[in-house]
């Protein structure tokens, strides 16, 4: 008798949407955030380690906010690389703003990685 497993399809899609070019399911292909309301405003942390500044940019439009970024790979021709996990490339997320937000006052700021 064979065994069916419902969920190995869905395990299969989970780990290569996590993976990176490389394969390696460690690397996150998304940039985590949080989000707070202190009094009327509101406050978005996104972590961004080892992010270019330059590559950072934020806009929105249409009543969307879009954080993208890029991390170059690194690339030194004599380096023999016995573990590389970090992952390299775009970054993006989008946010739906809600009514009554005023985009005229958005502002952003990047240090740290953060």
């Amino acid at each position: 008798m064979l065994r069916f497993d419902p969920f190995s399809d869905l395990d299969v899609l989970t780990r290569s949407l996590l993976s990176s070019e490389t394969g390696s399911t460690r690397t996150p292909r998304f940039m985590p955030m949080d989000l707070c309301k202190i009094g009327d405003h509101y406050v978005l942390t996104a972590d961004l380690p080892g992010i270019d500044p330059g590559s950072v940019d934020v806009n929105v439009d249409n009543g969307t906010l879009t954080i993208s970024a890029h991390r170059t790979a690194r690339s030194e021709e004599s380096v023999q690389w016995l573990a590389n996990e970090r992952f390299f490339g775009r970054y993006r997320r989008q946010l739906s703003l809600g009514d009554g937000i005023d985009t005229s006052a958005i502002s952003a700021t990047y240090e740290n990685g953060v």
